[in-house]
C-alpha cells in the first residue's frame, strides 16, 4: 500500500513538471526551442551581421588588451618586422605584476585622483549650468530659436576644432583672452603652462563642449513635465524654488540619472580635450588615465604596450564598478532601471 502510495505521488509531481514545462515556467523543451527559433529567425539573421561586427571591432581588441596586460609586452620584444627580417615574439607571461605594480605605484593612483577631479567638477558645472539653461529656454520668452541654436553650436562643430579654437584663445603671448585682459590692465594669464591655470582650462573647454548635450536632454525632460502640475502648485501658494524642488527635479529624475551615467562615462574618457589642449602638460598635471595609457603605447621609447593594456583593463574596470553602483544606488531610492 505504501508502496503504491509513493508511485502515485511520484507519478503526479512528474506530470506536474511536465505541465509547468508546458506552460512556460520550467526548463524549455527541445520542440518548444525550435518552435522559437523557427518563429524568430528573421529577427535573429538582421541581428547576426551587427553581432559579429561588435565582437570582431571590440571582442577581439578587448581580449587582446587583456591578455597583453598580463605579458611583459613592449616594443622590443614584440613580433616585428626588420626589412624582409621577421622577428618573432619573446615577451612572456608575468601574470598579475603589471597590475600590482600599478595599484601600489603613486604614478596610477596620483592620475586616477586628477581623472576623479576632472570628472566630477566637469559633469557637475555641465549639470548645474545646462539645467540653468534649459529652465531658461523652457519658458517662453523673445528670440528664444535663435539661442537654442547658438547654444548647441559648440555640440555641431567637431570636437577638434573646437579644441584648436581655444588652444588659440588660450595663448599666452597672442591670444584673444590674454589681450583683452592687457586691455583692462592685468597681466597675462598663464593659462596652459601653469599647472593650476591648465587645470582650470581644459575643465572650462569641456565644460563648454558639453553643456548642449545636457541641456537638450534636460529641456525634453522638462517639456514632458504637465504644466497642470505648476499651474497647481501656484495656485497653492508655492514660491518658483518650492515649485523646482518638488516638481521640476522629481519631474527630471528619469532623465538626469541617464544624463549624469552618460556624462560620467564620456568624460572620464575624454581623450581630445585634454591630449590636443595641453597634452597633459605641463608636466603630467592634467594627465588623465585615458592620455597616460596612450602615451605609454605611442610617445615613450621604448613602447610599453603590457603598460598601456593594463591601465586600459583598470579604466573599464572602474567605470564598470562605477555603473553598478550607480545602479544600485538608484534602485534604493526607487528608480527603475
Amino acid at each position: 500500500m505504501a508502496v503504491h502510495t509513493s508511485q502515485s505521488v511520484a507519478k503526479a509531481a512528474g506530470e506536474n513538471v511536465a505541465r509547468g514545462r508546458s506552460r512556460g515556467t520550467g526548463t524549455p523543451t527541445p520542440g518548444k526551442v525550435r518552435r522559437w527559433l523557427s518563429t524568430h529567425w528573421y529577427a535573429w539573421a538582421m541581428v547576426a551581421p551587427v553581432v559579429i561586427v561588435i565582437g570582431v571591432i571590440i571582442g577581439y581588441p578587448l581580449v587582446r588588451g587583456i591578455y597583453l596586460s598580463l605579458t611583459d609586452a613592449t616594443e622590443r620584444n614584440v613580433a616585428r618586422s626588420i626589412g624582409v627580417n621577421e622577428l618573432p615574439a619573446t615577451y612572456k607571461f608575468v601574470g598579475a605584476d603589471n597590475y600590482i605594480d600599478a595599484l601600489t605605484g603613486s604614478q596610477f593612483l596620483g592620475t586616477l585622483g586628477w581623472t576623479l577631479v576632472w570628472t566630477i567638477s566637469c559633469v557637475s558645472i555641465t549639470f548645474v549650468l545646462g539645467m540653468s539653461l534649459a529652465n531658461i529656454l523652457n519658458r517662453r520668452i523673445a528670440g528664444r530659436s535663435a539661442y537654442r541654436m547658438a547654444l548647441i553650436l559648440p555640440w555641431a562643430i567637431p570636437g577638434f576644432v573646437s579644441v584648436f579654437a581655444w588652444r588659440f584663445l588660450y595663448n599666452q603671448d597672442r591670444g584673444l583672452l590674454n589681450q583683452i585682459l592687457g586691455g583692462a590692465g592685468i597681466d597675462a594669464v598663464p593659462w596652459l603652462n601653469d599647472p593650476a591655470w591648465a587645470k582650470f582650462s581644459v575643465i572650462a573647454v569641456n565644460v563648454w563642449l558639453g553643456i548642449p548635450f545636457m541641456m537638450v536632454a534636460l529641456l525634453g525632460g522638462l517639456q514632458s513635465i504637465p504644466s497642470e502640475q505648476y499651474e497647481a502648485a501656484e495656485m497653492d501658494g508655492a514660491t518658483a524654488w518650492q515649485r523646482f524642488c518638488h516638481i521640476t527635479l522629481p519631474g527630471l529624475r528619469p532623465v538626469s540619472t541617464t544624463v549624469i551615467l552618460l556624462s560620467t562615462i564620456w568624460t572620464f574618457n575624454m581623450f581630445p580635450v585634454i591630449f590636443l589642449l595641453t597634452r597633459g602638460g605641463p608636466g603630467e598635471s592634467t594627465q588623465i588615465l585615458v592620455t597616460q595609457a596612450y602615451k605609454f603605447s605611442f610617445e615613450i621609447s621604448p613602447r610599453d604596450y603590457a603598460q598601456s593594456s593594463t591601465w586600459g583593463v583598470l579604466i573599464l574596470v572602474i567605470l564598470m564598478l562605477f555603473a553598478v553602483v550607480y545602479r544600485r544606488v538608484l534602485r534604493t531610492q526607487g528608480d527603475k532601471w
